[in-house]
Order: structure tokens, then sequence, then C-alpha cells
């Protein structure tokens, strides 16, 4: 079979002037129909958003796990809760409100009896993890959204792009490669240009996941230095409560 549309007899006249040469990607595109033209374009920019995310949220990541284990170290040798309040008051960032919240609560607990102050610090430091948490996640829905669905968004530009490319071969009354290729061409790069967009916003989102749990695990060190420190200030009789109670 003749590879050139010029000399095939099964191409009608004048065709073989419109046939594609180039099928470079961005020819593709530029030869393909409008609806898979607003694919491609919204498939792209799903993309840009991805990557933008990954770079917002690896620097946001990275700065309040420094923040945590700046924390942690800050808290390492501290003698009473009073004196960790002071130790944290120039650190910056909301992960030293911990120590902060524990304070708070130990202050509205004077007068109280000392039996629930624990589990009452407890469970104002184990919000302050989820609500720290939640902020880190915000923004990487956006991430397993476009992983999800830019495949089928991709499948339906190809669909759409088949379907015309058939319509084009059954007016043209011709089956020949050369005329059937280009159309079935750029049907296939919307679903191309789908998991390019879909595939690192998975592994973006997987990779998130891991990097937020392990945040959140430093918060829980971070609460669990502090539920000891209140708990042996209470042995010691070291709380503002017990000075108050005086």
């Amino acid at each position: 079979m003749s590879t050139n549309p010029a000399s095939d007899p099964t191409v009608p006249a004048g065709l073989e002037l419109t046939l594609p040469h180039d099928l470079s990607p961005w020819r593709m595109f530029l030869s393909a129909d409008t609806v898979v033209q607003t694919v491609i374009i919204g498939l792209a920019l799903a993309s840009v958003v991805t990557w933008t995310v990954w770079l917002a949220k690896t620097v946001e990541l990275r700065q309040a796990r420094r923040r945590v284990r700046t924390l942690l170290a800050a808290l390492e040798d501290v003698r009473t809760l009073v004196d960790a309040v002071k130790r944290v008051d120039d650190l910056p960032g909301p992960e030293a409100i911990l120590v902060r919240e524990a304070m708070a609560e130990v202050r509205l607990s004077i007068g109280a009896p000392l039996d629930g102050l624990m589990e009452r610090i407890a469970s104002r430091l184990d919000r302050l993890e989820a609500a720290a948490g939640r902020r880190m996640a915000i923004g990487t829905g956006i991430l397993a959204t476009v992983g999800s669905v830019a495949p089928f968004v991709g499948l339906f530009g190809t669909v759409w792009g088949i379907v015309n490319s058939f319509i084009g071969i059954s007016k043209a009354q011709t089956t020949n490669l050369a005329v059937v290729a280009p159309g079935i061409a750029e049907a296939l790069l919307a679903t191309a240009i789908g998991l390019v967009a879909a595939i690192p916003a998975v592994v973006i989102y997987n990779a998130f996941s891991r990097s937020i749990a392990g945040y959140r695990a430093l918060l829980a060190d971070a609460a669990a230095k502090i539920l000891r420190q209140v708990s042996r200030d209470v042995d010691r009789r070291a709380l503002p409560l017990h000075e108050a109670a005086e």
C-alpha cells in the first residue's frame, strides 16, 4: 500500500492537500476539534494547579515540621509548665499554641479537682492536633480530584475526537491510513494529556498524605511531652492552681 496520499487512488482528489504532515503534539492540538482542544486545555490547567499545590504544600510542610522540631527541642529540658510557656514565647508558628493552651486549661481549672485535669488538657491538645492536620490538608483535595477525574476527562476527549474522525472518514469515503491516522492521533492526545495530569497528582497526593501523617505524629509527640510535664507539675504541686489554692 502506498503511504503517499497524493499518489493513492483511494484518496479523493484534493483531499491530500488538507492532510496534516506534521503530527507533533502542538500541531495535533491545533488541528483537533474544538471540544478536544477544550479538554486538553482544561487538563493542562489541572496539571499546572497540581504542580503549584506541590510547590506550596512542600514549602508549608517543611516549615511546619521544622517548627515542631524546634518546639520539641524547647520542651526537652524544662522543669515546669510555666517554664515551658516562657520558653515558647518567641517561637514562630501555631505549633507553640499547644503549650499555651495547656496553661490556659490549667488556669481555667483553678478551684476544680485535679482528677480531670489531665483529661481536659489531653482533649484540648487533641483538638488542636486535628485542626493543625486539617489546615495542612487544605489543597490536597484538589490533587485527589485531578488524579481521579483527569483520565476520564481525557477519555471523553478521545471518544469525541474518534467519533469526529469516523464522521470524516465517512464523508471522505476512504479508509486510507493517511486519512484515518491524523484524526485518531489527535483524539488519543487527549488521553495522553489526561494521564500526564493524573499520574503526578496521585503520586503527589500520596506523598503529602504520608508527610501530613508524619507532621501530626510530631505534634502528638509534643502533646505527649506537655502532658508528661503537667503530670510532673501536679505531683510536685508546681502548677498555678496550687499557688492559687495556697
